[in-house]
């Protein structure tokens, strides 16, 4: 394998070409407008990936005591669906996806905050930059040799808060609560998904697109980052919660985040637990 390609925890699509043969690509395109993302699998993937889908792999089902639309999956489920995809305790790992990020970003995030020892790194600008670099595409489905052990997985705790911990945060005023959605939903113009609009009061709107140099494309570099995240009011050091609808890119904002050497929180539930409790207060407008 090279070392060379961006600092990690990204690589660009020159990288991967250049090591496809000893990585695992996971495709992990997702969408909410009705499209189904193995079907983009198939239509064309880079060769050896496999496909994981968010609803059905990257979290659990809905119900009693899971919060919000993509509660965490179970760490034991998990592992064994890692497995079943033919992936090791000592796989390097390729995310990728077509949003810049957005959804690969929960994988990466997943698999530091469950501590599954694979090493996961990110394709820097999805599967539109692996074309872009001339990159081949395989067609159909693509599936590996399932693996037989693996790890028992534990959750690290420090890495989430749940909604009462948000609510406190929020009254009290304390470190940086980040909203990672789109402009629009933060200020409560639109809300096509989750029960209420608007978002947590003394949360600041930091879009997840806001870390992309153009609409799913690159990440910006460390520095652009730094710049953006200072504006945000995040420096070295910062207690900093990212949230979005459901937890799923509000973990491209904590990839951004590890980019630049802060490592911030999820609330796992994000606005679609939130706004479910009409107990809560919810705020409209540009200020937090």
């Amino acid at each position: 394998m090279t070392n060379a390609g961006p600092p990690l925890p990204l690589v660009s699509a020159p990288w991967l070409l250049a090591n496809l043969s000893t990585v695992i690509p996971v495709d992990t395109r997702w969408y909410l407008d009705g499209r189904v993302g193995l079907e983009a699998f198939r239509a064309g993937h880079i060769p050896g990936a496999v496909h994981l889908d968010v609803d059905r792999h990257l979290a659990s089902p809905r119900g009693a005591g899971r919060p919000g639309r993509h509660p965490l999956p179970d760490p034991q489920r998990f592992a064994s669906d890692l497995a079943s995809a033919g992936i090791s305790p000592g796989s390097t790992l390729v995310l990728y996806d077509d949003e810049g990020g957005a959804i690969a970003a929960r994988l990466w995030w997943l698999l530091r905050y469950l501590r599954h020892p694979a090493r996961a790194l990110l394709l820097d600008g999805g599967i539109q930059a692996w074309q872009a670099a001339n990159g081949p595409l395989s067609r159909g489905d693509s599936t590996r040799p399932p693996v037989q052990d693996f790890p028992a997985l534990s959750p690290d705790p420090s890495l989430v808060l749940d909604r009462e911990q948000v609510r406190q945060r929020s009254e009290a005023g304390v470190g940086v609560l980040l909203d990672a959605r789109a402009l629009p939903r933060y200020r409560g113009d639109v809300e096509p998904i989750d029960p209420r609009a608007g978002h947590i009061p003394g949360a600041r709107s930091a879009p997840f697109s806001g870390n992309l140099r153009e609409p799913k494309g690159v990440f910006l570099d460390p520095d652009a980052l730094r710049q953006r995240y200072e504006q945000l009011g995040v420096s070295e050091g910062s207690d900093v919660v990212v949230y979005c609808g459901s937890g799923v890119t509000a973990c491209h904002a904590l990839l951004a985040l590890e980019l630049i050497g802060v490592r911030g929180r999820l609330y796992e539930g994000s606005w679609s637990d939130w706004s479910s409790d009409p107990g809560l207060p919810a705020r409209t407008g540009d200020d937090p």
